[in-house]
């Protein structure tokens, strides 16, 4: 999208597309040209490389669109965030701006590193997304104990109710579990990169909280900035986009 002399590479998040970016064409295609992929499992990526997605990968493929030796921007958005963290923290000096909008990899979700990381764990995860019963019948009893809100009950039903969306969960997470960035040294890129952060949250999501960005400002105060919308989670929209666009005119 767009024809600006800028390059700026956007990740979708979950079960969304590359196209949910389209909201920005119009405000920032002369200043920007924007490069939007479908991710694995996602859209119209046809993914025929089996169950891993690695870091180099992707980063081979930007470095395939754009010009050689040209810095570029990152917006990433939910799982998107999480996948540029992981850039940032492994190209930090080709980096020159980064926007996340409620983004995951700002803290360690258990259950991802868990079903993703170690081995007893991916074998569960297997057999849980072929036989979601027996986690299924826990759910009313961590409901009661406060475990797990009423968004989160929410999400797991949408996914594990069907067999061909947990199929499919299971696919996208085992593919995607590379992209595991570490906070302490992303605070050391962006303050020795001096790259400018931009943090976006839905002040009513209870999905991915802010809180989490505020802690991860803590140590680079003078480079990251949190803003908090009036809104839930789902940000890519239109009434949010100039507000977001406007990061990247500052």
């Amino acid at each position: 999208m767009g024809n600006g002399p800028e390059w700026l590479f956007c990740f979708h998040g979950y079960g969304e597309l590359g196209s949910s970016f389209n909201v920005f064409e119009a405000l920032l295609g002369k200043s920007y040209t924007l490069i939007s992929m479908d991710f694995p499992f996602h859209g119209e990526t046809d993914w025929q490389e089996g169950l891993l997605f690695d870091i180099p990968d992707l980063i081979n493929i930007i470095n395939l669109i754009k010009p050689t030796d040209q810095p570029f921007g990152l917006m990433g958005y939910s799982m998107g965030g999480r996948v540029a963290l992981q850039i940032l923290q492994t190209i930090p000096s080709q980096i020159k701006r980064l926007v996340l909008v409620a983004p995951d990899g700002l803290h360690k979700n258990k259950w991802h590193w868990l079903s993703t990381k170690t081995y007893l764990g991916k074998q569960l995860f297997a057999y849980t997304m072929k036989n979601p019963n027996w986690i299924m019948s826990l759910l009313p009893a961590a409901q009661k104990l406060g475990i797990l809100n009423k968004s989160i009950l929410k999400f797991v039903h949408y996914y594990l109710d069907d067999a061909a969306e947990r199929e499919i969960l299971y696919r996208r997470w085992i593919t995607m579990r590379k992209f595991s960035p570490t906070k302490s040294l992303l605070k050391e890129c962006i303050l020795a990169y001096k790259i400018p952060t931009n943090l976006v949250f839905g002040k009513y999501d209870r999905i991915i909280v802010s809180k989490h960005g505020w802690a991860f400002r803590q140590h680079a105060k003078s480079l990251i900035t949190v803003t908090e919308l009036e809104a839930g989670h789902i940000l890519l929209r239109e009434k949010y986009a100039p507000l977001i666009a406007a990061l990247f005119i500052q």
